[in-house]
């Protein structure tokens, strides 16, 4: 197999791994910032249903993750990421056919499984592709790739909407997926393949005991980000900011963008706490601000703050995951990480949306910036181990 360049940064294989994980978390937000929709207006569902059927397909991304943290010892890398790639192409055509709510739904779950297996395994090859000793600058450059996807998808898929239709939006959601398999499938990855004994595709060895507190910590910060995703927009409405709104997860990808270069070499060079510390500050600063928001200009301002904190506190979270094992166990932390990322995601609307009713939303998003502050303690404790 090709050997990479470990001097080098952008590698062909960096650049490629970076695009696809580009044109998959595309895919999914911007279809996640539509299915619920979908399903109200085209399959008749209940509100319930709608929303199970948004959040089947985290289900379906954990237990991915869980199965590519199992296979990564035994199967060759390249292998699972085809698999993935090929896998996800094919659930993504099922989205084309209309066989009501149940078939959709699982349609869903199997798109997701893919999707954990996809990014899992990208996740992992690209962070053996990275120079060690650039490792935060490399992951700090690997996750623009989510943070564009991130502001893109949501945009794009509001976007379209009203104008293509939806069965047009999923055609051009196969294309991306099928440009997407055959990039990764003539790509030259590393081998993560390892000769261990059978015994070892446990449940318990997908995850990577060191990488487990940084992973907690980042479950809270997606439990108190995934309330900006799956709210936001609701949000705006009470607020008279539907205009601002379209613009919010611009600002965030931008601001993102432009600070997640200059936070990995500040990793690299000082460690983590000069990012860690300032990122969490800003990401509560971001909330508290967004609660009180009456105005484009706050709301905005706001988006800034987030895309400064939370936009860094995922990236350097996750280069601690993969700095904190020898290089045979960055795979399972790989794992672990994106496994936590993925619990808050899910966790965070379901248990948002039985408390909105009852606190509204200024309560719940200042409530989310103490819980964001409250975390600083627990990641305190955590760094002067």
């Amino acid at each position: 197999m090709k050997q990479i360049d470990k001097r080098s940064l952008w590698t062909k294989e960096f650049v490629m791994l970076s695009s696809i994980n580009f044109f998959l978390i595309f895919m999914y937000l911007l279809l996640n910032s539509i299915i619920t929709l979908y399903a109200l207006n085209e399959l008749g569902t209940t509100t319930g249903q709608a929303g199970l059927v948004a959040g089947i397909f985290i289900i379906g991304a954990l237990v991915g993750r869980l199965v590519t943290g199992m296979l990564l010892s035994k199967l060759n890398g390249q292998s699972l990421l085809r698999f993935g790639l090929l896998f996800f192409a094919l659930t993504m055509a099922l989205y084309i056919l209309d066989f009501g709510f149940t078939f959709f739904a699982f349609t869903r779950l199997l798109n997701g499984f893919a999707m954990g297996i996809a990014t899992t395994i990208i996740g992992t090859i690209v962070v053996l592709t990275i120079p060690e000793e650039r490792s935060g600058e490399g992951i700090g450059y690997f996750a623009v790739s989510t943070a564009l996807a991130t502001g893109i998808g949501p945009f794009v898929g509001l976007f379209l909407m009203p104008r293509i239709g939806f069965t047009t939006i999923f055609l051009f959601c196969l294309l991306l997926a099928v440009l997407s398999l055959v990039c990764g499938w003539f790509l030259s990855v590393p081998s993560k393949k390892t000769n261990t004994p059978s015994s070892d595709l446990k449940w318990m060895h997908v995850f990577e005991r060191k990488a487990l507190p940084i992973s907690l910590i980042i479950l809270v910060m997606t439990f108190c980000f995934s309330s900006i995703l799956s709210y936001i927009s609701l949000f705006a409405i009470e607020r008279n900011l539907i205009t601002a709104a379209s613009y919010f997860f611009i600002v965030y990808t931008l601001t993102v963008l432009v600070s997640r270069p200059v936070t990995g070499r500040l990793m690299d060079q000082r460690g983590p706490d000069v990012v860690m510390y300032p990122a969490f500050l800003l990401f509560a600063v971001g909330l508290f601000l967004l609660s009180n928001a009456t105005d484009a200009v706050v709301f905005l301002f706001a988006s800034l703050l987030i895309g400064l904190g939370f936009g860094n506190l995922s990236s350097i979270s996750q280069t601690m995951a993969v700095k904190a094992v020898p290089r045979e166990g960055k795979a399972r932390a790989t794992a672990t990480f994106l496994i936590f990322f993925d619990i808050g995601n899910g966790l965070g609307p379901v248990l948002l949306g039985l408390m909105l009713p009852v606190i509204g939303y200024t309560v719940m998003y200042v409530l989310l910036g103490i819980i964001v502050l409250l975390t600083i303690l627990f990641y305190r404790r955590l760094s002067l181990r």
